[in-house]
């Protein structure tokens, strides 16, 4: 039994038992990946899968148990790995990140660029994601999850506060709500058609609760993923955008006026969250400390260590942050921290 065939084996069980994606997925091809596969079922002397003619057809009730132990061996392996890389301060690697459009593209880019600097052979993938699926992509190999929520941290991995952001009514120079000196009522944009994003389709979602329990309806006239389609629309006279403050580009989007809503809707808070069962590489935990220049690498890896108590420092909203990272004083911390 090899690690190459255990990998193979959860391979095909997260493709659905689908023999061509597998080999795709493991960079094998479909005869060795079905080879390995055979010889892996005649040493252990049962069959892992159901067969119907050359396909498979299902997990048999051993071979359930064979996978989830195969999961575990791979994760340890992976550890192993990752503990041996950062001991010897390897600089080589993949990074996985899980995240929505907003981050991706108006977060992620300023600490992305100097993280390339300091590990120009680490190869940074970005796992596109709705804002309720990042989580998930952590269980199928990603390596951090860039999250928001307006109530508890997220419920799963090592959630760290990373900072609070707000969300902004966007509109159009010529819109009657433009020449407003103060934030529009909720009453008013009721009566407006809203653009924003596709989670505030959910009845769970704070800006339709923030409607719901003033006794008012939204109109949803359009929804999308990507805050600059949203930004898009809105210019197109859709209707108005509501969305993050941080989607918003102060030389960009000159011809549309940002008019303050947080008094209406919820504060929400941004979340790194790493895989609490997966040792993290440095470059992760160094990707975290330049998002949140209040974080203290050491207390990253106390946090997997089990030694650290849990107190994150106060995260800072969008513009402190802004203001923390511009501070040569950041800027110094964030380099000691990563050298420690």
């Amino acid at each position: 039994m090899t690690l190459t065939q255990l990998r193979y084996l959860v391979a095909i069980a997260d493709t659905g038992l689908n023999i061509t994606l597998a080999a795709e997925r493991v960079h094998a091809t479909q005869p060795g990946l079905s080879k390995q596969l055979k010889q892996l079922e005649d040493e252990l002397g049962f069959q892992l899968f159901l067969r119907r003619g050359r396909s498979l057809a299902a997990i048999t009730t051993p071979g359930v148990e064979v996978i989830a132990r195969a999961r575990q061996v791979l994760l340890e392996a992976g550890n192993i790995r990752a503990l041996a890389a950062n001991l010897r301060g390897e600089v080589q690697g993949e990074l996985a990140i899980a995240t929505t459009h907003t981050q991706a593209r108006y977060v992620l880019p300023p600490a992305i660029a100097p993280l390339g600097r300091q590990y120009p052979d680490v190869s940074i993938h970005i796992v596109p994601t709705g804002e309720g699926d990042a989580l998930a992509e952590l269980g199928h190999g990603a390596d951090l999850a860039l999250v928001s929520s307006s109530g508890r941290p997220p419920p799963s991995g090592i959630a760290v506060p990373l900072y609070a952001w707000r969300r902004v009514v966007l509109v159009p120079a010529g819109h009657p709500l433009a020449s407003l000196q103060r934030s529009p009522t909720l009453a008013e944009l009721a009566r407006e058609p809203i653009v924003s994003y596709e989670s505030s389709l959910r009845p769970e979602s704070s800006l339709r609760t923030a409607f719901t329990e003033a006794g008012l309806e939204p109109r949803i006239a359009f929804t999308a993923r990507d805050a600059d389609l949203i930004k898009t629309y809105v210019r197109a006279g859709m209707g108005i955008g509501i969305l993050a403050e941080m989607a918003i580009s102060p030389t960009l989007d000159t011809d549309l006026v940002q008019l303050p809503a947080d008094e209406h809707f919820a504060t929400c808070m941004a979340w790194g969250v790493l895989p609490r069962e997966r040792v993290p590489r440095n470059y992760t935990l160094s990707l975290l400390s330049l998002l949140a220049p209040q974080l203290d690498v050491r207390d990253l890896r106390r946090a997997f260590e089990g030694t650290f108590d849990g107190q994150w420092p106060t995260a800072p909203n969008w513009s402190e942050r802004e203001t923390l990272i511009a501070s040569p004083a950041a800027h110094g911390k964030a380099t000691s921290s990563r050298r420690r």
